[in-house]
């Protein structure tokens, strides 16, 4: 209940930041830049492929990445579709969760330009279809690079993810988290 309340007011601050247009405030780099101006060599990688299929240079050259000095890790915009990103967690940051990250957020992206609801809070987060979807591309790309479940176990789990809620997407997606 405490981790669905710490949900609820962390993405109803987002929206009011971005409804009072404050996100032009916090933004690191003035305009958004592109996605293949900093990730480089994405349009390459077989999980991405997977994601935007033929189009995955088109997408990946027009989507725009956002700089940000707010906490946290990253996320996708849901009113322009931007990949959002915390300055803070791209250089202090595990390089492998970063990835696993970056991959999750692509699928996010897809999502948004599908015009489905990021954020709908009908459903718990462990819970959300978009949610799940996203993590499912994240955890069959940790299981390729060899991550055993247990890293894979620490990289699902978040700072609004209760234990039991973590246990409950790890099923989900076939991962055991029983320690």
């Amino acid at each position: 209940m405490i981790t669905e309340w710490a949900e609820f007011l962390m993405l109803k601050a987002l929206r009011l930041v971005r409804t009072l247009h404050f996100d032009r405030l916090i933004r690191m780099g003035g305009p958004s830049s592109s996605f293949t101006d900093f990730f480089m060599g994405f349009e390459g990688v077989d999980a991405v492929r997977r994601i935007f299929g033929e189009k995955t240079g088109e997408v990946l050259r027009n989507l725009k990445v956002e700089f940000t000095p707010i906490g946290g890790y990253m996320w996708v915009n849901d009113a322009n579709g931007h990949l959002m990103v915390s300055s803070r967690y791209l250089n202090e940051g595990n390089r492998v969760d970063i990835y696993l990250d970056l991959i999750h957020e692509l699928v996010h992206v897809k999502q948004f330009m599908e015009g489905k609801e990021l954020f709908d809070g009908r459903y718990k987060y462990t819970e959300r279809p978009t949610e799940v979807e996203a993590y499912r591309h994240a955890v069959e790309e940790a299981r390729k690079l060899g991550l055993t479940d247990e890293r894979i176990c620490e990289y699902l789990k978040t700072d609004w993810m209760s234990d039991e809620d973590l246990q409950k997407l790890a099923e989900t997606l076939n991962v055991n988290c029983h320690r």
